[in-house]
C-alpha cells in the first residue's frame, strides 16, 4: 500500500476522537413512558490514518442476532493503529425490537421502512431520521447486516444494487457465494443512502432469534475483505473466493396445508421437478409433493415445519452459469468458513449443509 497521510480527529454527535483510536457514544433515539432515554450503542474506531468513513450495522430488525456477533468480534479485531478511516459500528440499531425479541419497533412498524424519517413523524419514523441524519449520511459506505425472517433462514448472500460500479466491485469483495442484483426499496436505509451517494451493500445469512456460526464468521471475513478493498486494511495475499450473480429469484410456495418435510438445504442444487418437500396431514393420510418449478440453487428456505398453503417455503436463485459451477462455488464457501480461525460459539449453533 501506498504511504498514508495521518488522520484527524473525527468529529461524531459533539465529539472529536482523536487518531488510533476508539470511542463508544450513545445516540439518545427516543423515550420511554417512563421519560427515561433509550440509547443506541455506537463504537467510533478512527484509524491512525486518513481513509473513507465506514459503518457496519446491525438489528435495524431487533430480531435478527447474528450481525450484532459480527460487529462485537470486529471490533475486537480492528487495530486502530493499522486503520485507515473511521469505522463506525452500531450492533444495535433498533433497540426497541431488540430488548423485546422482535422484528418491529412498539407501534408494530418496520424501521428499515421508515427512511429517511421525520423529526415529527412516528416513533419509527423519528428513529429512523435521528438514525440516518446523525450517523448514515456521515458515511462513504455502509453495510448493513440482516438475516432471514422469523422462522426462515438464509444462505449468506448480498443484496445490492449492482448499477453502479462501485457497488458491484465492493459486493465482489465481501465474496458471499452468490449475489443478488436487487432493486431499490424506498424507505430502507440502503435506499436512502444510494440516493444520498452512499454505497451500501445488505448481508443476508441465517435465521432470526439464533446465533449460526457459518453466517457469523462468513461476515467477519466479507466486512474485513470490503475494508480491505476500499484501502482501509493492509491487503491479504489470499484469493478472493468466487462469487456467482443471481440473474433472478423466486419463492417455492406449499400447495396444501400440514406438516412440512423437507428434503434440500440451503446451497443444495435442485433440477427442474426434483422433489424439494413433502406436506402431510397430522394423521398422515394426505401426502403432497412439493417440487421445483425451475432448476436452480436452494438460498433460502422456511425452517418452521408448520405450513398453510401459498406459505413461501423455498427461496430459489437462478443462473446464468450451471448450477453444477454454481454448487461448487458454495461447497468452497462454506468449507472455508467452516476452517476458518474465529471465535467459537456455543448457544444456537446449526449444522452447515449437508454435502450434495
Amino acid at each position: 500500500m501506498a504511504k498514508a497521510n495521518r488522520n484527524q480527529a473525527y468529529p461524531f454527535l459533539g465529539e472529536a476522537i482523536p487518531p488510533a483510536s476508539k470511542r463508544v457514544i450513545e445516540l439518545e433515539a427516543a423515550k420511554l413512558y417512563t421519560h427515561s432515554p433509550l440509547s443506541i450503542p455506537i463504537e467510533i474506531i478512527n484509524g491512525a490514518f486518513a481513509g473513507p468513513v465506514l459503518m457496519v450495522n446491525a438489528a435495524i430488525h431487533g430480531d435478527e442476532l447474528n450481525g450484532v456477533e459480527i460487529v462485537r468480534q470486529l471490533i475486537n479485531t480492528i487495530d486502530p493503529n493499522k486503520l485507515r478511516g473511521t469505522l463506525i459500528t452500531v450492533p444495535i440499531v433498533n433497540v426497541f425490537g431488540f430488548i423485546h425479541k422482535s422484528r418491529y419497533l412498539p407501534d408494530r412498524r418496520d424501521l428499515n421502512r421508515c427512511f429517511p424519517g421525520s423529526e415529527k413523524g412516528s416513533l419509527a419514523s423519528r428513529m429512523a431520521h435521528t438514525f440516518f441524519s446523525q450517523v448514515a449520511l456521515n458515511c462513504d459506505y455502509i453495510i448493513d447486516l440482516h438475516t432471514g425472517a422469523i422462522h426462515r433462514t438464509n444462505l449468506p448472500q448480498i443484496r445490492a444494487d449492482l448499477s453502479n460500479p462501485e457497488t458491484l466491485r465492493i459486493a465482489q469483495a465481501f465474496a458471499t457465494p452468490v449475489i443478488l442484483d436487487s432493486p431499490l426499496r424506498n424507505g430502507s436505509l440502503r435506499s436512502e443512502a444510494e440516493k444520498a451517494g452512499i454505497t451500501v451493500l445488505t448481508y443476508e445469512a441465517g435465521e432470526a432469534l439464533r446465533f449460526e456460526p457459518i453466517a457469523i464468521n462468513a461476515g467477519i471475513v466479507g466486512v474485513k475483505r470490503v475494508m480491505q478493498a476500499v484501502g482501509m486494511l493492509r491487503p491479504s495475499r489470499k484469493k478472493t473466493p468466487s462469487s456467482v450473480i443471481a440473474k433472478s429469484t423466486s419463492w417455492q410456495r406449499a400447495e396444501a396445508d400440514g406438516i412440512l418435510r423437507t428434503v434440500v438445504s440451503l446451497g443444495d442444487k435442485v433440477e427442474k421437478g426434483q422433489t424439494l418437500a413433502y406436506i402431510n396431514s397430522p394423521l398422515g393420510n394426505v401426502e403432497v409433493e412439493i417440487t421445483a418449478n425451475k432448476g436452480g440453487i436452494v438460498i433460502g428456505q422456511q425452517t418452521l415445519p408448520l405450513v398453510n398453503e401459498g406459505d413461501a417455503i423455498f427461496h430459489l436463485a437462478y443462473f446464468r452459469q450451471s448450477d453444477d459451477m454454481v454448487e461448487q462455488v458454495v461447497g468452497d464457501f462454506i468449507e472455508e468458513v467452516i476452517e476458518t480461525d474465529l471465535e467459537p460459539l456455543t448457544t444456537g449453533q446449526i449444522m452447515p449443509p449437508s454435502p450434495a
